[in-house]
C-alpha cells in the first residue's frame, strides 16, 4: 500500500486520458485552447505499464478523465487492459456523455463499472451557453444508453454564478425524486488562464441547500454526514435518488483524499489544487525500469500536501483544469 506523510492510504488513481474535449466548458478552458500534440501524451502501451506499476503498489480504484476521455482513440481497448490489469477493482470514468450513445454497451463490456456524467443544466439555451458547443439532447441520450448498458450512473453538476445556480439546481435536484441517480453539485475551481472567472463564480453548498429547500423541501442529511468519495449526501423526502455536494473551495475534505491524478502528459499530480507534480514520462521513456519507477512514484505519494491554500491566495496556475483530469 501507498501512505503519504500524513498517513493517508493513496489507492485511488485518477488517469486523464487526453487535454482535448468535445466542448468547450466556459468554466474548464478557453475556446480557442491550443491541444498538445499527440506524441506528447501517454500512449496506450505507457498507459497499461503504469497502471500495472500503480495496481502493484495498491491503487485499487481507477478513474478515466480528460478533457473528454471518449474522444481518446482506443478508448475501449484502453478501458480493458486496465479492467484486466490484477489489483484492479473499480474502473469508472467521468465524462460529458456525448458519445456514450455508441460507446456505453462496449465499455461496459469492456469492463468499465460507473460513469459520471456532466449536465450542468437541462435548458437547452443554457446548456449552449456554459458548453459553447453542445446539445443537451445528446447527453440524455448517452445517460440513458449507459443506464442500458447497466453502468452506475451519477450526473455531475459545476455550479457557476449568474449561470445555473437557481433554476438549473433546482431541476436538477428534482430528478432524484423520480430516478435513484446521484445528482451532485460541484463548486467552481480556480485553474490558470481563467481563474479570475472561476473564483468569482463559486456557489457555496449552504447557498445551494437553501435554494434546493425552498422549492422542493427540507434535505435531510445522508449516512450521518460521512462523505460517499468527495461528495457529502443529502435526500429529498421519500426521494429514491441522492443529491451529493462536492465543496472543496468552502469545505474541503482533504483529510479523507486518498487519490492522486496522473495527467494526459504523464505527470502524476497529488493535490488537484496544488502545482507540484512528479515527471513519470521522462523517465518511461528514457528506459527507467519498474522499480526506479516505484521508487520515484513512492517517493512522490509520501509528499503529497495535505490540501490546498485557496484561503490563501495560492491560485494554480500551470495548468487548465482540463489537462488535470479533474
Amino acid at each position: 500500500m501507498s501512505f503519504d506523510r500524513f498517513g493517508r492510504n493513496i489507492n485511488y488513481l485518477r488517469i486523464s486520458l487526453t487535454d482535448k474535449c468535445n466542448l468547450r466548458c466556459v468554466y474548464c478552458m478557453p475556446e480557442d485552447i491550443t491541444f498538445r500534440p499527440r506524441a506528447e501524451l501517454l500512449q496506450d502501451d505507457e498507459i497499461e505499464r503504469l497502471v500495472q506499476i500503480f495496481a502493484g503498489l495498491g491503487f485499487r480504484k481507477f478513474r478515466l478523465t480528460g478533457g473528454e476521455p471518449t474522444v481518446r482513440a482506443n478508448v475501449v481497448d484502453i478501458v480493458g487492459r486496465i479492467a484486466g490489469t490484477p489489483g484492479v477493482q473499480t474502473v469508472a470514468m467521468t465524462t460529458n456523455g456525448l458519445l456514450l450513445d455508441k460507446l456505453a454497451q462496449p465499455l461496459a463490456e469492456a469492463g468499465l463499472q460507473r460513469v459520471n456524467i456532466s449536465i450542468d443544466t437541462l435548458n437547452q439555451a443554457k446548456f449552449k451557453k456554459v458548453t459553447r458547443w453542445g446539445d443537451v439532447e445528446d447527453v440524455w441520450d448517452g445517460i440513458h444508453a449507459a443506464q442500458e448498458a447497466g453502468l452506475g450512473v451519477k450526473l455531475n453538476a459545476v455550479v457557476v454564478r449568474n449561470y445555473n445556480d437557481k433554476e438549473d439546481v433546482v431541476d436538477l435536484a428534482r430528478l432524484t425524486l423520480h430516478q435513484s441517480w446521484q445528482v451532485r453539485f460541484i463548486e467552481m475551481m480556480p485553474f490558470g488562464d481563467v481563474a479570475d472567472f472561476q473564483q468569482a463564480g463559486v456557489v457555496s453548498q449552504e447557498e445551494l441547500v437553501a435554494t434546493i429547500s425552498a422549492k422542493l423541501g427540507p434535505l435531510s442529511v445522508v449516512n450521518y454526514g460521512r462523505l460517499d468519495g468527495e461528495a457529502q449526501l443529502y435526500r429529498l423526502e421519500n426521494a429514491p435518488g441522492a443529491i451529493g455536494f462536492i465543496s472543496s473551495v468552502t469545505q474541503p475534505f482533504c483529510a479523507s483524499c486518498t487519490r492522486a491524478r496522473l495527467t494526459a502528459d504523464g505527470r502524476l499530480r497529488l493535490c488537484l489544487l496544488r502545482e507540484k507534480e512528479v515527471d513519470l514520462l521522462t523517465p518511461l521513456r528514457n528506459g527507467a525500469g519498474d522499480d526506479d519507477l516505484i521508487t520515484i512514484i513512492e517517493e512522490g505519494v509520501w509528499q503529497k500536501p495535505w490540501g490546498h491554500k485557496l484561503g490563501e491566495d495560492v491560485i494554480p496556475l500551470n495548468r487548465a483544469m482540463s489537462e488535470i483530469g479533474g
